[in-house]
């Protein structure tokens, strides 16, 4: 009687899955942001979320939910109730670097979630100061290893995008270089122009301009093929083939949201990201659309997840 009853409920479950989807939603969306008000993920999400807002035909708004590298925000949502009205705004640096420098951390990145569709990617770039001896990637890895006792590369701080992509760098290059942490990405580029360390990577708009008044290098950029964005600069796996760390957003919702509830905000994120107003805007944060289904976006987190464990062993890092 009792499996009888419970067959009768999960068919009634099902069967109300895509009406709930017709009447959703019925009032306005959740967008937590695990970032601080201002940062660039911020940013990008709230150029989203009011496109998406117009594109579902109710209002998203962003509630940051910053602290512990993003774990506080991406728990809080991962403890919502499932019903679509709290989306998390997933970035590599709260989904994937934080959970794994951070113990008993509650959730995984592929596991725990339903993934809506990915929406952005942020290239970093390979800089040097101009004295250094290199013009691209070849000649930085040559003289890297020529002078492995004096050349140095800056860091925005440990497990920091810029940390993690040098490393990564090196690991695949097969070369070594003095790690030099700094307390964010501002001094850490501020080193390298000041000629205090030889190279960094950083984001893109972060130091853009310096590269066009000459007080920086660009060698090549972090993402795995070319960028109209940052035209001539070329990858760095045109030398090192398979290299590729990039930052990127995202948005996942509670395990257990309906899925016709999913494909409803996949549709409407597919809309936000054809629009120009949205390219434009995320352009301008140094960012390019990147776009894919759900299952494609899971597919990218679990390769990216498994990417970045081995990046982590590779700089020796230690859950803490």
């Amino acid at each position: 009687m009792k499996h009888a009853l419970r067959v009768l409920v999960l068919a009634a479950a099902f069967a109300s899955a895509p009406a709930l989807a017709q009447d959703y939603p019925g009032r306005a969306v959740r967008m937590l942001v695990p970032n601080a008000p201002g940062s660039s993920i911020d940013t990008m999400s709230r150029i989203v979320a009011a496109k998406l807002g117009d594109a579902l035909g109710q209002p998203v708004f962003v509630e940051n939910r910053d602290g512990a590298g993003g774990l506080i925000g991406v728990e809080a949502g991962r403890s919502a109730k499932p019903d679509g009205y709290t989306l998390i705004c997933a970035s590599n640096g709260s989904m994937l670097i934080a959970p794994l420098l951070k113990k008993n951390v509650p959730y995984d990145a592929v596991r725990d979630f339903e993934h809506v569709g990915s929406f952005a990617v942020t290239p970093n770039v390979l800089i040097v100061h101009p004295d250094v001896p290199a013009r691209n990637v070849k000649e930085l890895i040559e003289y890297a290893r020529a002078n492995r006792a004096t050349i140095n590369m800056s860091s925005a701080g440990v497990g920091s995008q810029s940390h993690l992509s040098g490393v990564l760098l090196m690991s695949m290059a097969d070369f070594e270089s003095l790690i030099v942490p700094h307390k964010g990405g501002g001094p850490s580029v501020n080193s390298v122009i000041a000629g205090q360390t030889h190279w960094t990577f950083t984001p893109a708009p972060a130091v853009m301009s310096f590269v066009k008044n000459g007080r920086v290098r660009a060698l090549a950029h972090s993402l795995p093929r070319r960028s109209a964005m940052l035209g001539d600069i070329p990858p760095v796996a045109d030398t090192v083939p398979g290299y590729d760390f990039s930052g990127w957003a995202g948005l996942v919702a509670p395990k257990g949201t309906p899925r016709p509830i999913i494909d409803k905000l996949h549709a409407a994120l597919e809309k936000t990201l054809a629009l120009p107003e949205v390219r434009d805007g995320l352009a301008k944060q140094g960012a390019e659309e990147f776009s894919g289904s759900p299952e494609d976006f899971r597919r990218f987190l679990a390769q990216d997840q498994a990417n970045t464990v081995k990046v982590i062993k590779a700089a020796q890092l230690q859950a803490e």
